[in-house]
């Protein structure tokens, strides 16, 4: 079982140019999104966030059970669904502001325990920023590296919602001994102000970073720097495909019974290949479609 924790979100994606272009609802968050790309290659996972009662979280948590992920983690509330409203450039990439004031995934709690079987948990995005869930969340970041389970952070910076850029570096540097992998875009990585031989250092077995149509690159513990060109495709937007990523590489780590730092040591230049080129064909095809809809495990068979 692979746990993805953080927050489920409705995203306004425009159907055209300009401020008052049409908004279409899509379901989102970028640990939501991971979710649902983990349950579409096959791996067995489970939602621990908090979701609202009304319409939006219903339709949300009608998706992961569609998509065979397990949803008994999830707590429930009657505040609202946070809105994230997306504006697209002329390449795809996509950013966005944020309605989060009194919202459910902000108010989630730090569980008892996580589903029998767990072997990993990921982690990222608002949830590690807004409180007084981002507490909560760090919490179970650090007692689930504690008890040996492995662990990954995507911190997927949204800079309109960091009060405090130098506070928020800090605490991600804080998290880092508990982190086993760290993935992150190049730039992410920018806004951060590190370097991956410096995470490595402070805790992680391995950092990968993304730098889009580029491709990705894992760096390892023993001076290993492997990277793998991005697949070429007629992208329509890039809406989930670093969270498509955080999937690929969750799922293929298990594929190869490589859920535990020591493995991740062991992987070697094949390993690697092979692990970062799956990821990079799943980001691909998130890329070719609109919204966030990663592939099932047909589409990016080897």
């Amino acid at each position: 079982m692979i746990v993805v924790a953080g927050e489920a979100l409705i995203d306004l994606v425009p159907q055209g140019t300009g401020a008052l272009a049409e908004l279409r609802p899509a379901l989102g968050g970028g640990p939501y999104n991971t979710a649902v790309a983990l349950g579409r290659l096959g791996s067995p996972t489970a939602f621990c966030s908090r979701v609202s009662y009304d319409a939006f979280g219903e339709a949300l948590l009608d998706r992961l059970r569609e998509t065979g992920v397990d949803v008994s983690p999830v707590q429930r509330g009657a505040e609202p669904t946070t809105l994230a409203v997306a504006s697209l450039d002329t390449d795809g990439s996509a950013a966005y502001s944020f309605y989060v004031d009194g919202t459910a995934d902000r108010l989630f709690t730090r569980p008892a325990g996580l589903p029998p079987g767990t072997r990993a948990v990921s982690f990222g995005t608002c949830s590690l920023v807004l409180e007084p869930g981002a507490s909560a969340y760090e919490e179970l970041l650090r007692e689930t590296a504690a008890r040996g389970v492995f662990t990954a952070l995507d911190p997927n910076i949204r800079a309109g919602l960091i009060p405090d850029p130098d506070a928020y570096r800090a605490r991600f540097k804080s998290w880092l001994p508990s982190v086993s992998l760290l993935k992150l875009s190049a730039e992410d990585a920018e806004w951060l102000g590190g370097t991956p031989r410096e995470w490595l250092a402070a805790g992680p077995a391995a950092v990968v970073v993304t730098r889009g149509g580029d491709g990705l690159t894992a760096f390892t513990r023993d001076g290993g720097e492997h990277t793998v060109p991005g697949e070429r495709v007629e992208v329509v937007d890039t809406i989930g495909a670093g969270d498509t990523v955080n999937a690929a590489l969750l799922h293929g780590l298990a594929a190869r019974d490589a859920l535990n730092d020591a493995a991740v040591a062991a992987l070697g230049p094949d390993g690697w290949a092979g692990l970062l080129g799956f990821a990079a064909r799943a980001a691909a095809v998130t890329c070719s479609r609109a919204g966030a809809q990663p592939p099932y495990a047909h589409e990016v068979a080897a």
